[in-house]
């Protein structure tokens, strides 16, 4: 039997489910991967004046900080991100200006060049210094912050689903608010079915995957943007600009490995369709689902999809 929850963590919406034939046993288990999620949330927020996040921003061009061990690896694997995606992943985004782009109804024209610039000078994954011997981070410029809001959804989907399978939970999904994870297979034997939402009308499907022990997320300009001059501008900002990116309506990426898909997903984005699609190519376990502005679909050479 399939035993499922809804909750609100990390300011999103989660599901956990799982298969099991003991209701007591598989609500102790969900109530384990909340916990994961909310340990997680404590660790990497930004709201809590207290957490390492807020303490590493808070030292910015003053002292490195020591770190857990959990963090520092994030970190790390952030910053091989970062170069494998040319900067367009970068976790120092956090001291970006957002008076420029604050994607509301007041907001009726664009920036200036010279604004837009200055809003992002402080993002630099370059100078998030880490230092392995002493388990510390250091960020070189004052004002700088990090954050973990590309990738924090997937990494905690990601610990909540391992602490779950070492518990003895052999199928199940966590859904990190359209990050996804998935092992085992359904009830019936099946794999687990999943929807890709259509970029022109979030709440419909525009295509289905039957996965399993597979993870998949996706960005896109569908449920965040303005419009200006009669021209939509996605909510994904180039962080060497300061200007959001155009051309593509959503990508979605899937692979193994929940982190990895919800860190990939907007800085391909941000890449655009050929360079994206070259840098997925040459990843191995790593697939790719792009739509266009003309809503024309672009997949990466291991994935066939029939729309």
């Amino acid at each position: 039997m399939l035993y499922r929850r809804a909750t609100k963590l990390m300011g999103n919406g989660f599901e956990i489910a799982l298969q099991s034939q003991d209701k007591i046993w598989a609500n102790t288990q969900i109530d384990v991967a909340i916990d994961e999620i909310k340990r997680i949330e404590r660790l990497l927020t930004t709201f809590a004046e207290d957490s390492i996040t807020n303490q590493i921003n808070n030292n910015a061009g003053i002292k490195p900080i020591q770190i857990p061990d959990e963090v520092f690896q994030l970190i790390a694997r952030c910053q091989r991100i970062s170069d494998l995606t040319q900067g367009a992943f970068d976790i120092s985004y956090g001291g970006f200006d957002k008076r420029f782009w604050n994607f509301d109804l007041s907001m009726k024209e664009l920036p200036s060049v010279e604004n837009a610039k200055q809003a992002v000078r402080l993002i630099n994954y370059q100078n998030i210094i880490l230092d392995k011997e002493n388990q510390s981070v250091f960020l070189k410029n004052k004002g700088m912050r990090i954050g973990f809001g590309g990738i924090g959804k997937g990494y905690a989907a990601e610990k909540a689903k391992q602490i779950l399978k070492a518990n003895g939970v052999e199928s199940g999904f966590v859904n990190a608010a359209g990050d996804l994870t998935t092992w085992g297979f359904q009830e019936n034997g099946k794999p687990w079915t999943i929807g890709i939402a259509d970029p022109n009308q979030g709440k419909k499907l525009f295509s289905s995957l039957n996965i399993t022990n597979t993870s998949v997320a996706t960005s896109g300009n569908y449920e965040k943007f303005v419009m200006i001059k009669g021209k939509r501008y996605s909510h994904t900002i180039d962080p060497k600009t300061g200007f959001p990116v155009s051309g593509i309506k959503s990508v979605t990426i899937i692979t193994a490995n929940a982190e990895l898909a919800d860190a990939l997903a907007t800085p391909i984005t941000v890449m655009g369709i050929k360079t994206g699609l070259h840098l997925i190519n040459q990843m191995k376990g790593v697939g790719c689902l792009i739509i266009d502005d003309n809503n024309k679909l672009f997949l990466s050479k291991n994935i066939t999809i029939d729309p």
